[in-house]
């Protein structure tokens, strides 16, 4: 620590809820890198069923309703948020969604705190003033993005000083993303549930149903391959949405292949999942920031076919380790599984195992929780969180650094 700081820092981690997904996972991940530090790791959000997990991962949670997006309950926001970093002495305050970034920028700006931020998605711009409500995940002393691609956006975006800007890949544990450590009797248990035939060919689609996730694309590939083996398994709560995930099941009937199509719900024990399936699917018709559910495939050893668009375009070398094709296209997808289907298992098992050394070398949680760290200790030699200030930041990749 900068000599300045005779105690441990707080960290205060701001998001909407605490129920499920990417932005939550993260905020637990790096909780318990900041408590195995000897900080202290605060979470403010409206809370939910992953609170718990903070708990146990060393932080402590503070409940507000920053999941409001109402401007008045913003302001209200930022000043319950001022008495909070008052209180608990906050050194910095680190923002993972757009409505309580608004009210955590403008606390901090009401204290000495320091803001950083992660800029977690491709946030839509179709709405007049979007783009400054966007603006507020580049206004941190140092953003943090999860791919090159998110880091350009920021750049083109809102002219963020590329100096101000961190590439971050998101990670896996190694150790729970393991084939070695999958017992049988787990893979078992889905099969059962699932009621997945003996010899069926697994193509698994993990992620919420909604449709720029590309499940639609996904049973249209599936309809336009002449073998019956193959069953797609959809991996996922449709969080709501009941006209999509019921259109899923109308486009299966359709397509005559309801009998080969498997709508999971939320999966409690995705790495067994993952071993399960023979080819694991990326459909998204849009760009994602990163695609976490492509790592942990990869260090599943898995074959993965990704929309060749945003984050995976990093992580998977087409005919490397994965497979990019065009997204939104059912006609690619199909293409590729076949192939992909047609290999000989020691080719295939191959192309696995260099997704997995690919992985552990660069995208792993730990790398992810380090590099984040040395984002936080550059805040706090910089100054007093006025203006624009490189720092010295070792373990997170600088964007004129990144390779291109």
């Amino acid at each position: 620590m900068p000599p300045q700081y005779a105690r441990s820092p707080t960290i205060l981690q701001v998001l909407p809820s605490l129920v499920t997904g990417g932005v939550e996972r993260g905020t637990i991940e790096i909780t318990e890198a900041i408590a195995e530090a000897g900080w202290t790791a605060l979470v403010a959000s409206a809370g939910g069923p992953l609170e718990a997990a903070i708990e146990r991962a060393g932080g402590r949670h503070l409940n507000l309703p920053l999941h409001t997006k109402n401007p008045l309950a913003i302001l209200h926001n930022a000043n319950r948020l001022a008495q909070l970093i008052r209180s608990h002495g906050v050194d910095i305050v680190h923002a993972r969604s757009r409505a309580p970034a608004w009210s955590a920028w403008l606390a901090a700006r009401r204290t000495d705190a320091h803001f950083v931020t992660t800029y977690h998605g491709v946030y839509g711009e179709d709405l007049p003033f979007k783009r400054h409500y966007n603006a507020v995940m580049a206004k941190g002393e140092i953003v943090i993005a999860a791919s090159r691609f998110i880091a350009g956006l920021i750049t083109a975006r809102h002219g963020t000083n590329p100096a101000r800007i961190r590439i971050i890949p998101r990670g896996v544990d190694p150790a729970v993303f393991d084939p070695a450590a999958i017992a049988p009797e787990r893979t078992a248990r889905l099969r059962r549930n699932w009621k997945l035939p003996d010899g069926a060919q697994v193509v698994l689609l993990p992620g919420r149903l909604t449709g720029w996730k590309g499940q639609r694309v996904l049973l249209d590939a599936i309809a336009r391959l002449p073998r019956r083996d193959i069953i797609a398994v959809l991996a996922g709560s449709d969080q709501g949405r009941a006209t999509y995930s019921a259109g899923l099941h109308r486009q299966a009937e359709a397509l005559g292949i309801a009998d080969r199509v498997r709508c999971t719900g939320d999966c409690d024990d995705m790495p067994a999942a993952l071993l399960l399936a023979d080819i694991v699917v990326h459909a998204s018709t849009q760009p994602e920031a990163f695609g976490r559910v492509v790592i942990e495939a990869q260090a599943m050893g898995r074959a993965v076919i990704a929309s060749d668009v945003g984050g995976p375009v990093e992580t998977v070398e087409h005919g490397v380790t994965g497979w990019r094709v065009r997204p939104g296209n059912p006609q690619a997808l199909a293409g590729a599984i076949e192939r992909v289907l047609a290999m000989a298992p020691p080719d295939r098992a191959a192309i696995g195992a260099r997704a997995r050394a690919a992985v552990l070398s660069r995208c792993t949680t730990r790398a992810m929780q380090d590099a984040t760290l040395a984002v936080y200790r550059d805040v706090l030699g910089c100054g007093n969180g006025q203006g624009e200030r490189p720092g010295h930041c070792t373990a997170a990749t600088r964007v004129a650094d990144a390779p291109g």
